[in-house]
């Protein structure tokens, strides 16, 4: 053993100084200084077998490493590297201490993936049509298909929708919660006219989803919600199911695995006065159809 060696091994605690099938293990610093430590052998953490608090593993049989690590190997490491920065980088909890983050990408225009009460769902602002087209653009999906919005109160539907014709008390007795009701615009709707072109209604969602709701309250506006998914494909209650969509977000906002079963919103159209239309059952139909019931209304095409 060369003399260099030999006097570095002797700093070294009893743990660390061991000697088995004529591998070495010193600290990285002390490796750095001896004339074994040069560039041919190329030595890297991520070596196999080597543990991850600052050792380097010395062979001293330079054949058994060759100098390099072979090429398919590298490049695994390096795309590694690439896909912790590029996708995990954009995963965040869906708690209120990153409500801030996610209302900022919002105002610039970006889109964010969050959970909802069913299932996950890309947002943005629904007055902005350039992150508007982004998630056509994501999902894959045909721009005559319409967008719903999302807002954080029952009592901001009435900014973008009429609900003057409602029985009193019966959107807060259907939201929060899975149903997408569907409603005439109106005049004085806020939303820009070219979200979902040719329609004078408008689907509004109030998720029980305390994460989304306050994103919605600062956004300022509505928030243009749909499932978080490339269009036809199975619906995500894990946001694993949309992992190869996370690098379109700005952030995507993890809220564990929804227990929904891939079943969206109830949605019920409530346009006409005293009556009602289910559009898609959903995850709420029976739910729903008790509480319509309760307020009279009727299903369109049995009423007098």
């Amino acid at each position: 053993m060369p003399l260099s060696l030999s006097l570095s091994l002797k700093r070294l605690k009893p743990k660390q100084r061991r000697v088995m099938n004529m591998n070495i293990i010193i600290p990285t610093k002390i490796a750095e200084r001896l004339p074994l430590f040069n560039a041919r052998f190329r030595l890297l953490h991520s070596y196999r077998g080597v543990p991850k608090f600052g050792f380097f593993h010395l062979l001293q049989r330079s054949r058994r490493i060759r100098g390099v690590f072979p090429k398919k190997m590298a490049w695994s490491l390096e795309k590694c590297d690439v896909n912790e920065e590029t996708k995990f980088g954009v995963v965040r909890p869906a708690t209120e201490v990153y409500a801030d983050e996610a209302i900022e990408a919002l105002k610039v225009g970006k889109v964010i993936a969050v959970p909802t009460d069913t299932l996950y769902g890309f947002a943005c602002d629904a007055c902005s049509m350039e992150a508007v087209n982004r998630i056509f653009e994501i999902k894959g999906r045909e721009h005559t298909r319409p967008l719903a919005i999302c807002v954080g109160d029952v009592r901001d539907i009435q900014r973008f929708a009429i609900t003057d014709h409602l029985p009193h008390g019966l959107l807060d007795c259907l939201l929060p919660g899975p149903v997408t009701v569907v409603l005439k615009r109106g005049d004085s709707s806020i939303l820009e006219k070219c979200l979902n072109p040719g329609l004078d209604s408008i689907g509004v969602r109030v998720p029980d989803c305390d994460f989304i709701r306050v994103i919605a309250r600062g956004s300022g506006s509505a928030l243009a919600l749909t499932s978080a998914n490339l269009s036809g494909k199975p619906s995500s209650v894990d946001v694993k199911y949309f992992e190869n969509l996370w690098e379109h977000c700005a952030y995507v906002y993890d809220g564990g695995v929804l227990p929904s079963g891939h079943a969206g919103s109830t949605v019920v159209d409530l346009a006409r006065p005293g009556t009602y239309k289910i559009l898609r059952p959903g995850s709420a139909k029976e739910e729903t159809l008790a509480i319509l019931e309760r307020h009279s209304l009727l299903e369109d095409g049995t009423a007098a």
